[in-house]
């Protein structure tokens, strides 16, 4: 009797000091993540924002932090925040460690049978428009219980400190730690309305232009330059503009109504050139206002195993990319 009284106190003991344990691993992590994101983001304010509390509860994880370890990791002013050496070594090692923990949640969640959750997406405009949001409700009836929660803008994003699962970009990601995937093949093309092509001169050279009225992408207040490839020729132009956006949407409007000629990607007027709404000018020149290695490229995290929700997502918008544009014959980049 006496045995089994000591076991059952003991039981209780190891249980109260496996849940205090529990706990100091969880506050450690948590604290590890405030101070990555303050050493990424330059305040407590902008790590409380994307972990929801104040600025003072930031920083009072952080400080036990130090405490808890013995030394300072940030130095405080009024001014500015600043890792200290020490700060330096241990933002790697907590990263480290925090992607390993990511990584393990991420493993378990590829291998559940049911696809739930979240899923925060992030794409370019005028690719989030023509393509993403028409596969949407497709991609809804078949996993309802996933949401996606889907951003469009021109910004370019962070994906661990902006809180992105996915971002679709019309050019490689320069950072380091994120996996980029070329999904698709693309090309921008010269446009202009039925009615528009009717009552100008005809365009069947580059220097034609001119001539016209060209409706450019604004990328900033220098004059701008359109790059065309015919055969072995290369030829940069500037443009005679007499409208410019930094939206393609409006472009594209624009194009509709027979102002004017505008440049924009093939996936944006598909569907009005299959209407007969838009016609292509010089379909036997590339052009371009940048590169002419143009495509989409999908970034997301580096991690040891892919979501099922990132996955599932992916090979969706390949599989459907064509239906959504009506372009029976495009095919997907094998990079």
């Amino acid at each position: 009797m006496l045995l089994h009284c000591n076991f059952r106190d003991n039981k209780k003991n190891y249980e109260f000091s496996f849940s205090n344990f529990e706990k100091t691993i969880m506050d450690k992590l948590r604290a590890m993540e405030l101070f990555v994101a303050t050493a990424e983001s330059g305040s407590f304010s902008a790590a409380g924002r994307l972990y929801g509390l104040s600025p003072a509860s930031v920083s009072r994880h952080i400080n036990d932090l130090e405490g808890d370890i013995g030394v300072s990791l940030i130095h405080r002013s009024t001014r500015a925040l600043s890792l200290t050496e020490c700060g330096e070594a241990y933002l790697l090692d907590a990263r480290n460690i925090l992607a390993s923990v990511k990584a393990a949640d991420t493993a378990a969640s590829a291998r559940q049978d049911k696809i739930e959750g979240l899923l925060r997406v992030h794409s370019r405009t005028m690719f989030g428009i023509s393509v993403l949001a028409r596969l949407q409700p497709a991609f809804h009836d078949l996993y309802p219980d996933l949401v996606v929660d889907l951003h469009l803008s021109e910004s370019s994003v962070r994906l661990r400190e902006d809180g992105f699962d996915l971002d679709f970009r019309i050019a490689p990601p320069a950072e380091s730690g994120l996996v980029r995937r070329r999904l698709f093949l693309s090309q921008r093309i010269l446009v202009a309305s039925p009615d528009y092509v009717e009552r100008h001169p005809a365009v069947t050279r580059p220097e034609d232009l001119m001539a016209h009225c060209c409706m450019t992408y604004w990328l900033s207040h220098e004059r701008v330059f359109w790059r065309f490839r015919h055969a072995d020729r290369e030829l940069e132009l500037p443009v005679p503009r007499t409208f410019s956006s930094n939206n393609g949407l409006v472009l594209l409007q624009m194009a509709r109504q027979g102002k004017g000629i505008a440049l924009l990607d093939d996936y944006t007027v598909a569907e009005d050139l299959a209407s007969g709404a838009l016609v292509q000018l010089l379909p036997d020149v590339r052009v371009t206002n940048a590169t002419f290695e143009e495509g989409i490229f999908v970034t997301y995290l580096e991690t040891p195993f892919l979501p099922a929700k990132l996955r599932l997502y992916i090979d969706f918008v390949v599989a459907r990319w064509s239906d959504a544009l009506r372009a029976k014959d495009r095919k997907p980049a094998m990079a």
